[in-house]
């Protein structure tokens, strides 16, 4: 789903206290921690050490992440004037991010194991952006929204171009799947949806839809946007725990990626398998289905957890069609 490394002593050891940008910043750093995963449980895909507000950051617009918070705006959006402080990312911006591509897909060739690359959706993005940090609520991203479409608009429009920019070099430098978080898109209702974030998703999507390379759209709490959200023209639609996996599929016209709650990771073995093969039954035995979690990984999940899962999954899953 996304960087698992969080719950793996050998990634708390490696990282240290430092924050997760600077992190990011280290190529040999980042790489590593990308494979932790991989070398530990055996999955079929790597995800890149990055976050969504990596091109952000490297812009310059003054994004930090704190400890236990998440990412944070020194001067959030507010006017006009602000979207200058959105330029155009170029290569230099993220050589750090390239870089780690580079040396991850090197070390995964061995096995030929992909790796995933990622970025924010428009409207996600855009929340943090104008919210100045993680919020449950909304209500200043949703009043600019409503108040002002036309700077909303040309906000989306930004993003949507910093976006491309940032998936399409990851694509240039190894990474074979792209996926894109609209974590925060089940905030909105299927009017808003519409008119303010899925535009902008469908104009990302296109833009590296010439790299031929499959692409994965995600949100949280999106059960009633899915159809809305596949329309957007994705490879596959990431449906999270909220929607039954048999469900989520009658909703969507594509493969699909999920969706095991990660909570019920935390009840032990013999709770999560139970949990793993209700997904695999959902899922049924066509082909179409990518297994993962509903959303991230839980810092406090137990690795050998984990390892019971992928080991059902590879044994009983792939005893199907998928």
């Amino acid at each position: 789903m996304r960087q698992a490394g969080r719950s793996l002593p050998e990634y708390r050891a490696l990282r240290g206290s430092g924050s997760i940008l600077e992190a990011i910043a280290d190529p040999a750093l980042a790489s590593e921690i990308t494979l932790q995963p991989v070398r530990r449980y055996g999955v079929d895909a790597a995800v890149l050490f990055s976050d969504i507000v990596v091109p952000y950051h490297a812009i310059g617009f003054g994004v930090d992440v704190e400890v236990g918070r998440g990412p944070v705006i020194a001067e959030p959006f507010r006017s006009r004037e602000d979207l200058v402080r959105l330029r155009d990312l170029e290569a230099a911006d993220i050589a750090h991010v390239t870089a780690t591509v580079e040396l991850a897909v090197a070390e995964l060739a061995a096995t030929d194991t992909p790796l995933i690359g990622f970025a924010g959706a428009p409207f996600t993005v855009a929340s943090y952006l104008v919210e100045g940090g993680p919020t449950r609520v909304f209500g200043v991203i949703k009043t600019l929204m409503h108040a002002d479409e036309q700077l909303f608009d040309a906000l989306l429009d930004r993003l949507v171009e910093i976006t491309v920019a940032f998936l399409r070099a990851q694509v240039a430098h190894g990474a074979r799947a792209l996926q894109l978080f609209d974590s925060w898109a089940g905030a909105l209702t299927r009017d808003e949806y519409q008119r303010f974030a899925l535009d902008a998703t469908r104009r990302v999507l296109a833009g590296v839809a010439d790299l031929e390379v499959p692409t994965i759209l995600f949100g949280v709490g999106t059960g009633e946007l899915l159809d809305l959200m596949a329309s957007a023209g994705s490879t596959v639609m990431g449906i999270d725990w909220h929607v039954d996996l048999d469900e989520g599929r009658r909703r969507v016209d594509r493969p699909v990626q999920g969706n095991l709650d990660p909570a019920r990771c935390l009840g032990g073995e013999v709770d999560a398998l139970r949990a793993t093969r209700d997904v695999l039954a959902r899922a049924g035995t066509d082909a179409g289905h990518i297994f993962n979690l509903g959303h991230g990984v839980l810092p406090q999940t137990k690795p050998e957890i984990l390892e019971a899962v992928v080991r059902v999954v590879h044994d009983e899953g792939r005893a199907g069609v998928r």
